[in-house]
């Protein structure tokens, strides 16, 4: 992948070099969930894993897609622990439900958290003694899996790993193999049509942030810029109409896709401190993603400009701004539109627990590939004194 492109209106150059590696199939559109049994059934797959959360079969939506998939004569279990910040725990014990019963494919449905979740689940399952942690054995192939996001936020269903809590050590597990990147990525705004305002705003935000970081990581290349440009144009636009009217249905379809969009671009360029410090308050508090980024974000974009004019450059242009300097106000004014502008301490992180989240951020593999790093824990400390 290309790295540390700085110069304004930076072309590829000669030397530059970057892979792209085969994705899922993307199958779009309302009612698309109705062909989950031929995607499946195209696979091969007879005895299938339902990877989701129990809000999700409250509402019914598993019910809705359970009840066609066993009607096509497929053998269906439903593992629905699955809660925000998936643990290293819970993906082992749905690998070791699924080896029990011999199941030969797993369905993710739902948020990120689900399909993270599936992800390491669909690797563990195949692979008795293999630990979410990367302990233990070494994972064989995973199952095949198929991801139907119900949210328009992390494009987990773009690539094949899943961020994962391991809460006794404080830290952020990152589980997954090429062999669980899904099958099928099923994007059907209809699932998302019931989604409240707060949960609209919060998983967009995540998907606009994926984009924006994408466009000033070190590893971006050509594709995840244009895959990330696209991204963040459509959701600028359209995640304050998603916000304010959950029920319009191109709203809906247009974050689907600049969610997915964004997953793409992440997936080839990794992201930065944004996300470090997230999950690190996320670790440290129990903040949920969306209000943890939203949060770091303009104090995180406004420090790091002069590292990377080029690429913060590029996110104001697909968000129509004049140049990078109005970016951190402009991703303020939208937080605030779509009412998610909080700071730290409202998340509950005290004062006192800022080195702590300093030192988390820094250790978090995510955090490397920001144009900028915090030369010492106390620089770092000093900007989440800002946010």
């Amino acid at each position: 992948m290309s790295t540390d492109v700085h110069a304004p209106c930076a072309g590829v150059a000669a030397g530059t070099a970057f892979l792209s590696g085969p994705g899922p199939v993307v199958d779009f559109g309302p009612g698309a969930v109705a062909r989950i049994p031929a995607h499946l059934a195209a696979l091969s797959a007879r005895r299938v894993l339902v990877v989701t959360d129990p809000g999700l079969r409250a509402a019914g939506v598993v019910d809705a897609v359970v009840g066609p998939l066993a009607a096509s004569g497929a053998v269906v279990e439903v593992f629905d622990a699955v809660r925000g910040n998936p643990t290293v725990a819970v993906v082992e014990q749905g690998a070791e439900h699924a080896r029990a019963l011999g199941l030969d494919a797993v369905l993710a449905l739902g948020g990120g958290s689900s399909l993270d979740a599936a992800k390491g689940i669909a690797l563990l399952a195949p692979s008795p003694g293999a630990r979410a942690d990367g302990s233990g054995v070494t994972p064989a192939a995973g199952l095949p899996l198929v991801a139907v996001p119900t949210t328009a936020g992390t494009g987990a269903e773009t690539n094949g790993f899943g961020v994962l809590e391991d809460p006794a050590n404080r830290q952020k597990v990152y589980c997954g193999d090429a062999s669980v990147v899904p099958r099928v990525a099923l994007l059907d705004p209809e699932l998302t049509l019931g989604l409240p305002a707060s949960a609209t705003a919060a998983t967009g935000v995540d998907a606009l942030v994926h984009g924006i970081e994408s466009l000033a990581s070190r590893g971006r290349d050509p594709m995840s810029e244009a895959f990330a440009a696209e991204a963040v144009r459509r959701a600028w636009v359209w995640l304050p109409v998603a916000v304010a009217d959950g029920s319009d249905p191109r709203a809906r379809a247009e974050m689907l896709v600049a969610a997915h969009l964004a997953g793409q671009a992440l997936t080839r360029s990794g992201l930065g401190l944004v996300h470090g410090l997230a999950h690190a308050l996320s670790l440290h508090t129990g903040a949920v993603h969306g209000p943890a980024l939203a949060a770091v974000l303009p104090e995180v974009v406004a420090w790091s400009l002069d590292a990377d004019p080029a690429g913060w450059g590029r996110a104001a242009e697909a968000a129509g701004l004049r140049g990078p300097a109005a970016l951190p106000d402009a991703l303020g004014g939208l937080l605030e539109q779509v009412d998610t502008r909080v700071s730290v301490a409202d998340l509950g992180a005290a004062p006192d627990d800022r080195e702590a989240l300093a030192r988390t951020a820094l250790a978090d593999p995510v955090s490397r590939n920001a144009p900028r790093h915090p030369a010492s824990v106390a620089e770092l400390v000093e900007l989440l004194a800002r946010c």
